[in-house]
């Protein structure tokens, strides 16, 4: 482990939407109380007007590593190329457009330092929009095989792995097989090999979800993610004829229409406060 550094952070980087969303993230990561990081930012091809952003933000602290690929490959590649280049024997997560708190870093070390049992610990997170924080998105403090069937039971930016875990099992799977289900895939991988995980309950993150996410889940995606959802649930031992609804969940929620989703979503985890009384 060189220069003391104990948590590597990953982030892939693939033509960033917003460039102040960027830099709020990696923002949010220089601003850790706890300071033995390094950031490996990796560009994942980015076209040209995308790369010198990219390179703005690297530049922003030197503990950051700038590592490029020459062409996209997606993210769970990007996410292995980091993986083996990291120095810490922790490894966070990081997307390129949410927010951790100032102390998540230390409060997950913390745990994983003290809980030898667990393999990694995520966080409740916070749900923004372009209007700021709407809700909560809550997740059960320790998941097991079940909790896999409606949703990932992991906020996949706000967990903090032990190094091992991850190298010891290969990492994300690249394949185009579960392209954007990568973090669904790799959670039930682990659980399925024994492996466990925490969530501390409390929001550590702010996640980005706004009406727009609904309209990149297309159909193949929907498709690649029922045929995830059936391996993963016949690893984990909880595929039988009365958890395959779970498998068709990804076309079912699909037919609506994705206005009608987020509206859903939306006052489903509102905050408390908003709530009528």
């Amino acid at each position: 482990m060189k220069n003391n550094i104990k948590i590597s952070v990953i982030m892939g980087v693939y033509n960033p939407a917003s460039q102040e969303r960027l830099f709020r993230s990696v923002q949010s990561v220089i601003d850790q109380s706890f300071a033995e990081w390094e950031l490996l930012l990796y560009d994942d091809g980015s076209q040209a007007p995308f790369t010198s952003l990219i390179q703005a933000a690297a530049a922003l602290d030197p503990r950051i590593l700038l590592l490029h690929g020459q062409q996209n490959r997606g993210l769970a590649h990007a996410l292995n190329v980091c993986i083996r280049s990291a120095s810490g024997s922790y490894i966070a997560r990081m997307d390129d457009d949410d927010v951790s708190k100032p102390d998540r870093f230390q409060k997950q070390l913390d745990f994983l330092e003290t809980h030898s049992q667990y393999q990694w610990v995520g966080s409740l997170a916070e749900l923004v929009d372009s209007h700021g924080v709407w809700g909560i998105e809550s997740v059960p403090e320790t998941p097991q095989g079940r909790d896999f069937l409606w949703n990932s039971p992991y906020i996949h930016p706000s967990v903090l792995f032990r190094a091992g875990v991850l190298l010891e099992h290969g990492g994300y799977d690249p394949s185009h097989s579960v392209l954007q289900c990568e973090d669904y895939e790799l959670f039930m991988r682990l659980h399925s090999r024994g492996n466990q995980g925490y969530n501390l309950q409390e929001p550590l993150l702010q996640y980005r979800e706004g009406r727009d996410s609904y309209r990149k889940r297309t159909y193949r995606r929907r498709i690649r993610e029922m045929k995830v959802r059936y391996r993963g649930f016949q690893d984990l031992g909880i595929l039988h004829p009365g958890t395959f609804f779970y498998v068709m969940k990804p076309l079912l929620v699909g037919a609506v229409p994705a206005s009608a989703h987020h509206s859903i979503k939306h006052w489903r985890k509102k905050k408390p406060q908003q709530m009528p009384k």
